[in-house]
């Protein structure tokens, strides 16, 4: 049976990277190929709930509780549906994974790097995504889209100095590894970034 592929999709709040990855999703159904898509936190319902608790508006969560919090929901999500998909021969599409734990979490939190690696590397699993798109937008735009989306959840509640460094953390990762990390411009309309992101998924796809 063929391998599956591990894709997910990442940015700062308000990038529209849910949209995107929903558009990917459509267009690789019409393809043919047999695909879920997933977000994080959540994806199963026990990860849905410890969702449900990280993202309650006034909730007082210290930094290092959303840490685990992160990490449990990943190891179940991980294990109950991501890696059942992937052996499967499945493409999973997952609307944030790890390296938002990072950019959040390291970036935005200030933890202590190597824990977050450490928690990352035993939640997952030894997972990581074969392509990650990084949809980016400037925090001050990205925090416009989600106002005008209704209430706001614990973390969009954020100032907007903790949603700079969310940006800059994403793009300083994306640096790292760009063969894996590919970043598009999220202030573009929405047909022309799912082009983009097609033209990235396609190209990927060809060479795997």
């Amino acid at each position: 049976m063929k391998k599956g592929i591990f894709i997910t999709f990442e940015g700062p709040d308000g990038s529209g990277k849910s949209t995107q990855a929903g558009l990917l999703a459509a267009a690789l159904k019409k393809k043919g190929y047999e695909y879920i898509l997933t977000r994080e936190p959540g994806g199963t319902p026990f990860a849905e709930s410890i969702r449900n608790l990280l993202l309650k508006p006034g909730m007082n969560v210290f930094p290092l509780t959303e840490l685990l919090l992160y990490a449990a929901s990943r190891a179940q999500h991980t294990q109950e549906l991501i890696k059942p998909a992937l052996a499967q021969g499945k493409i999973v599409i997952c609307d944030r994974y790890s390296d938002s734990t990072m950019a959040y979490q390291y970036f935005g939190r200030n933890l202590d790097k190597s824990l977050i690696y450490r928690l990352n590397e035993i939640a997952a699993g030894g997972l990581k995504p074969a392509l990650t798109i990084v949809v980016d937008i400037k925090a001050e735009d990205g925090m416009k889209r989600v106002c005008k989306n209704g209430p706001k959840d614990r973390l969009e509640n954020e100032n907007i100095q903790f949603h700079e460094r969310i940006r800059k953390g994403f793009l300083q990762l994306a640096k790292r590894e760009p063969k894996r990390i590919k970043v598009v411009a999220g202030c573009n309309s929405i047909e022309a970034i799912h082009t983009k992101i097609m033209e990235i998924t396609n190209a990927f796809l060809r060479g795997s």
